[in-house]
């Protein structure tokens, strides 16, 4: 493909609650073995993307550890490659990312020394299959400045916390508020874009020129007039995760055989980094329907409509139903855990109980078997 790859993966999120405190939103598990990431990167690499940099920033440890190689989703082996660019202290420089154009300015050497004509520019925290060669091709047939892929949301979900899009009858975008108070539109940004290397080279540029930092603001929205700039509908599954609600509805989708069968068993196939942990193991008294058990679990009790993450331990008579499990917990023997997400390294005491009762509940408990 004639493009580079720019994943934007380095903001805070205060939405995600306790989730955000101590990770990224992009290194967010997903059904069971998978992070948010992995989504945007096995897009681009199944769409033969080369090359592509992670503009990493909040939190970035745990996603830099998972992003060390770039073998797993099979970047270019002799040209290109995978490039994880944190904020640096320069001679010119000494700011973190303001903003997602300025993470794009203080890289800019990335874009400069890179040939390709385009650059595809998408963030990290959705969970989304896409051929970016069908946008690209709708791109260069309108002619377009900037092409923005948008989705219209399904019924009862509300925009406001979306950049939302209104088109005329060519797809031209003439509206594009961001995060409105009220929304005149259902149809909004998946914050995936497509534009020509060197015209981003000038708009950002120019916006850092002027102390301007954000993308979607200080260029999508300030140039909707001047630019012309496209919207490409997408009807395929495209959820984002950036609140507590989304994500753990997102987790539960993949419990439905349809959207399993999308993602995992429909070309092309979705990567990720791959642990070697064994199977999952069921010991006598095991119930378990309608969920998802990653490697290196071991079940005791009984689980229902959940998603257990790897290496967690579920205890004898404990009763697990609509939670989501994260990676190493261990939840000790006769605990009752329902509508609940329970953070990774968690150690749930025996007795337990823990319920969702008003919506999702967070459960963290102190993790005493690292204490010492």
């Amino acid at each position: 493909m004639r493009a580079i790859g720019i994943v934007l993966a380095g903001g805070s999120n205060h939405r995600m609650d306790v989730l955000s405190q101590k990770r990224a939103v992009c290194a967010m598990p997903i059904a069971g073995s998978y992070r948010s990431i992995d989504f945007t990167l096995s897009n681009m690499s199944n769409s033969h993307i080369q090359k592509v940099a992670v503009l990493t920033q909040y939190n970035a440890g745990s996603l830099n550890e998972h992003l060390n190689s770039s073998k797993w989703w099979d970047f270019g082996r002799k040209q290109g490659g995978l490039y994880v660019l944190t904020p640096a202290v320069t001679a010119d420089n000494s700011n973190w990312y303001r903003g997602t154009a300025d993470a794009i300015y203080q890289n800019l050497s990335f874009l400069k020394k890179s040939h390709e004509p385009y650059v595809v520019i998408a963030n990290g925290d959705c969970v989304y299959k896409m051929d970016f060669n069908k946008i690209l091709e709708y791109h260069i047939d309108k002619k377009a400045d900037i092409t923005v892929v948008c989705a219209d949301l399904p019924k009862g979900t509300s925009p406001e916390r979306y950049g939302t899009i209104r088109m005329n009858e060519e797809c031209r975008i003439e509206e594009f508020e961001e995060k409105p108070l009220k929304a005149k539109s259902n149809t909004v940004s998946c914050g995936i874009y497509v534009i020509r290397r060197r015209q981003l080279i000038e708009m950002i540029e120019k916006s850092a020129a002027e102390d301007r930092y954000d993308f979607v603001r200080d260029i999508l929205i300030r140039y909707k007039d001047v630019k012309r700039i496209y919207g490409y509908k997408t009807k395929d599954y495209w959820r984002n995760i950036a609140e507590v609600n989304d994500y753990f509805s997102t987790n539960m989708d993949f419990l439905k055989k349809d959207v399993r069968d999308y993602f995992f068993r429909t070309y092309p196939d979705i990567y990720s980094k791959v642990d070697d942990l064994p199977p999952a193991k069921y010991n006598p008294g095991a119930d378990v329907s309608n969920s998802l058990v990653s490697s290196g679990c071991i079940v005791n009790g009984t689980v229902e409509d959940s998603v257990v993450f790897k290496t967690s331990y579920i205890g004898n008579n404990c009763v697990i139903k609509n939670s989501i499990i994260l990676n190493d917990v261990y939840i000790a023997d006769n605990t009752t855990i329902e509508n609940c997400i329970v953070e990774s390294h968690s150690t749930i005491k025996a007795g337990s109980v823990f319920k969702g009762d008003d919506g999702i509940k967070i459960v963290v408990e102190r993790n005493e078997r690292y204490s010492i």
